[in-house]
């Protein structure tokens, strides 16, 4: 499965990181906590869409650089930064270049393993409980033929299985490369023969029997699964990363 960014989706989402990098220079100028001006503000400065500025102040909150306060007085302000953070920010700023992406990719494979000991040690009866409600997203967007949302509910997936471990550096890490990827990713093409369908109702299974050994404290398996989960995440030439 290959990701490809579309035109008009590229265009947007090009201009919602043109935005965000204008919104963080004015947070590199002024001291932690600065109030930088209202939503309004700054979306005229930065000469977007309001939808477009949305997107901009999601990346920007996901990397930790602004925050939100309501109220009189309120609006966009600048954020403390811890080292956990300005990491995070230091994978975000990479260029949405094919390659970047890539080697993003190949290093949140790397954590992924770290991730799944921490989960095994530490995921509570609530914890399982919402990493299935993520496979029964997943399922749904198999059901709807939606591959786009099925990455995404992907992605959700793992992101919550990161959020279980206790080490903040490392699950602030692979947020911030599975954010860097997400932000780059437009849609979903099939690659390698395999039929769409089928490729992401193996992946499905896949996730399933995962969530499943975490469940049962089944390192064995769980490592089995996550092995094959990196193995079978398709690498075809120069062509971008498969989803997951």
């Amino acid at each position: 499965m290959t990701l490809v960014a579309g035109p008009g989706r590229g265009m947007a989402s090009n201009r919602a990181e043109q935005a965000a990098e204008r919104v963080a220079e004015l947070v590199d100028s002024v001291p932690p906590g600065s109030r930088l001006g209202t939503k309004e503000e700054l979306r005229t400065l930065c000469a977007v869409s309001v939808g477009t500025f949305n997107e901009a102040l999601r990346l920007l909150q996901a990397r930790g650089l602004v925050t939100v306060r309501p109220g009189p007085g309120g609006g966009l302000f600048s954020a403390e930064q811890s080292p956990i953070v300005r990491l995070g920010n230091s994978v975000l700023a990479l260029d949405a270049r094919q390659h970047d992406v890539t080697e993003a990719v190949r290093i949140r494979d790397a954590l992924e393993p770290l991730l799944v000991e921490d989960a095994l040690w530490h995921a509570s009866p609530a914890d399982v409980a919402g990493l299935r409600e993520h496979i029964a997203a997943m399922a749904a967007a198999m059901d709807a033929a939606d591959a786009v949302a099925f990455v995404r509910a992907n992605w959700r997936l793992h992101a919550a299985i990161a959020a279980i471990s206790p080490n903040a550096l490392l699950s602030s890490l692979y947020a911030s490369l599975l954010d860097l990827i997400e932000s780059h990713t437009l849609s979903v093409l099939p690659a390698g023969g395999q039929p769409l369908g089928e490729y992401i109702a193996q992946r499905l299974a896949l996730h399933r029997e995962l969530v499943d050994a975490l469940d049962r404290r089944d390192r064995e398996e769980a490592f089995r699964l996550i092995r094959e989960h990196s193995t079978t995440t398709g690498r075809h030439g120069d062509a971008p990363p498969s989803p997951s």
